[in-house]
């Protein structure tokens, strides 16, 4: 069996039965045993919005670069400039293929002068490892697979910073957005992040697997009076959906290039010495540039009619672009979707675009993304 080959039994994380318990309508995610739901996705989704949400998310793929040359192999390995990445402090970047296409999109925090820990998804972790171990040749650096080292749960919403503090002495009012910095949650060391994927203001918390079980009631306990409840991939699918947040496999794939997806300035030519893709992405930032590619734009329903991933963008009888994601949202109580169209019919409002549901071409808005923002 290759390394690359799904398991035929899905992984579960170290909360499994606990999410049984508590009723978990499970699913397989990426080769993983997954909560989908506990009771209604979008009670889920709207406690995020004006509560808070406790998630686990273990099924992401930790992988730990460390070494003098940690961060110049990152730098070659990544489109991003990762050596200059302040200790403590994280980035969003992404992992291209030779040809410039994304192989994935990843988080990687500087955890010391030495070392960082990249995250990667869990449908790409192997496929990541195998690159980053493959680039690391001739580099004074040692690429670790610590997937099985770490359970990761995550807290988000407007209340997840007062239920947090009562639960640490971290400085969480001192721990900017992309960032992450080690303490003692519950009495059990953490690793404390906040970037999030929700579109509100939230924490990750990578622990030790014999941890998490703890840590989750902990949590549960302290958020009980503030409505804090769990939730599953279901509504953190539609609570990035709204906050126009792109998702491996659908806004993102081997056949776009950062630039195509409209993410160009996360790749940092100005970086010394070569990274895999250098020259293709070259390409592709001139090609961008001169022929713009298709946007990344929000449709927002005239009707009730839920627009799903690959369904055709249509105006004046002429396919002008694709659906990527789409869901009804529970914020705006309309179907919405991201879809990639032609910059001819990507402007906010541009008139006569619908999408072809079922061979009816139902009308849509076209809007900036997000769809939601929070209020600071």
């Amino acid at each position: 069996m290759s390394s690359n080959a799904a398991p035929l039994t899905p992984r579960r994380t170290a909360l499994d039965a606990l999410h049984r318990s508590l009723g978990a309508t499970m699913t397989d995610f990426a080769g993983w045993d997954m909560p989908l739901r506990y009771g209604s996705e979008r009670d889920e989704h709207i406690a995020v919005r004006t509560r808070a949400g406790l998630f686990d998310l273990s099924h992401m793929g930790e992988i730990t670069v460390t070494g003098p040359q940690a961060g110049r192999l990152l730098d070659h390995a990544l489109v991003g400039n990762l050596s200059s990445v302040g200790v403590g402090r994280a980035r969003y970047t992404m992992i291209c293929r030779a040809d410039g296409g994304i192989l994935d999109d990843l988080i990687v925090y500087r955890l010391g002068e030495s070392e960082y820990m990249v995250v990667a998804n869990a449908s790409n972790a192997q496929v990541v490892l195998d690159a980053l171990t493959e680039r690391a040749a001739g580099f004074d650096a040692a690429v670790r697979d610590d997937r099985d080292a770490y359970a990761l749960l995550a807290i988000q919403g407007p209340e997840s910073s007062g239920i947090l503090k009562s639960l640490t002495d971290a400085d969480l009012d001192g721990l900017k957005y992309y960032a992450g910095l080690p303490g003692t949650v519950a009495g059990v060391p953490a690793l404390i992040a906040r970037t999030g994927y929700t579109g509100e203001d939230g924490f990750e918390l990578f622990v030790s697997p014999a941890d998490a079980e703890k840590l989750w009631q902990a949590l549960t306990d302290a958020g009980s009076a503030a409505g804090l409840v769990p939730c599953g991939l279901s509504c953190r699918d539609t609570l990035r959906l709204e906050a126009g947040m792109p998702l491996y496999g659908h806004e993102l794939s081997t056949s776009l290039t950062p630039f195509d997806a409209g993410l160009g300035r996360v790749v940092k030519f100005e970086k010394e010495g070569d990274f895999v893709g250098r020259e293709a992405l070259t390409e592709a930032a001139s090609r961008a540039e001169e022929n713009p590619p298709r946007v990344l734009v929000g449709l927002i329903a005239e009707g009730r009619r839920v627009p799903r991933a690959g369904y055709a963008v249509v105006a004046g009888g002429e396919v002008v672009g694709e659906v990527t994601s789409g869901a009804p949202s529970p914020t705006l109580g309309k179907p919405i979707a991201m879809a990639y169209v032609d910059a001819t019919h990507a402007a906010p409002g541009t008139p006569g675009v619908g999408v072809d549901i079922r061979g009816s071409h139902e009308p849509y808005e076209v809007v900036a993304l997000p769809f939601y923002k929070r209020r600071k």
